[in-house]
């Protein structure tokens, strides 16, 4: 499983004799592979007159490109926005709610992430052959996809410690512009042109995930919503910045404290870890089905609906897994 960003061929069709080595190398002779670009094409098309575009096809003769369209940017802002106004509003008919909460768009953005991952897993896993997967900058929706693969994927990720060290490589490491996706929340008034959700869409198909295999993660929902915190405001330095670069240049590991350090006491540990969870070595392929996409009402819900009962749920459901 690789990921890039776009290749830069330009209107006038450039090529790059060593992007074309280092794919073609990585094939053996007769072996196919599977480039997952996250653009339409007609996205793709136009990036060319940026000086973006895609692989042309003669230079990559083994690779098949699949265009998979992921909002990004603005369009994903947006639907993040209204969602919230939804949920923010105290008195709402059924039918009102349902208009507003189909109108967001934001269920429709969490299939088309999961199900463009279950695309690229099952290329890898069912086909058994290499995946490249690249959108624009290579920061944003391409990292979406490669890591809720890996997630589908690898029963290492989804342990807890396998879990954090996926957002250190996928998001961290990558580099996610964080600094200027998550300028501020959706309630403000004021929004950035860069800003855009696409962590805490990727934390929502997570959220997804632990729904439909609830004993194959892990973690549970609080550690998903601790995130989701420290992504927009942190006490801590590990989502600041936009990139390594950035970081080092602002002595961020020197002057500050890291999330992941802090979550691996034992003692704040121990609140994250899902008392249900049971190694699981398989596969976990997600639905995509309408009725498997459900709202995550632990985050987008959480001023409105009282958590005090579930948070007893799980610890009764602990005490009982510890007396066994």
């Amino acid at each position: 499983l690789l990921r890039s960003s776009q290749p830069l061929t330009g209107h006038n069709r450039r090529r790059c004799p060593e992007d074309e080595k280092i794919l073609g190398t990585i094939l053996d002779e007769g072996e196919r592979g599977f480039i997952i670009d996250t653009r339409s094409a007609q996205a793709a098309k136009q990036a060319r007159m940026g000086g973006g575009g895609t692989e042309p096809k003669s230079a990559y003769p083994q690779w098949r490109r699949l265009h998979r369209a992921l909002e990004r940017g603005r369009p994903l802002q947006e639907s993040f926005s209204r969602l919230v106004e939804a949920c923010s509003e105290p008195c709402v008919s059924m039918d009102r709610w349902l208009t507003r909460l189909d109108g967001s768009r934001w269920l429709s953005h969490v299939k088309a992430a999961l199900s463009t991952a279950c695309l690229a897993a099952q290329c890898l896993d069912r086909e058994d052959c290499k995946v490249l997967v690249h959108g624009a900058e290579g920061t944003d929706t391409t990292l979406l996809v490669t890591a809720l693969a890996q997630l589908i994927l690898d029963p290492c990720c989804r342990s807890l410690q396998g879990f954090l060290g996926l957002l250190e490589r996928e998001w961290i490491q990558a580099g996610h512009p964080f600094q200027l996706r998550c300028a501020r929340s959706a309630s403000s008034h004021a929004r950035g042109k860069q800003e855009a959700p696409v962590f805490l869409l990727f934390l929502d198909c997570v959220w997804q995930l632990s729904r439909q295999f609830p004993f194959s993660l892990e973690f549970g929902e609080e550690l998903l919503l601790t995130l989701f915190d420290n992504a927009y405001a942190s006490a801590y330095g590990t989502f600041l910045c936009n990139n390594e670069k950035e970081r080092r240049l602002c002595k961020v590991k020197e002057s500050t404290h890291s999330l992941w350090a802090w979550l691996n006491q034992p003692e704040e540990k121990q609140k994250y870890l899902n008392p249900l969870y049971s190694h699981n070595p398989l596969v976990i392929w997600p639905s995509v089905e309408p009725q498997s996409i459900q709202l995550w009402q632990g985050l987008f819900l959480r001023w409105i609906r009282p958590s005090q009962h579930l948070d007893e749920a799980w610890r009764e459901i602990r005490r009982l897994v510890e007396g066994n």
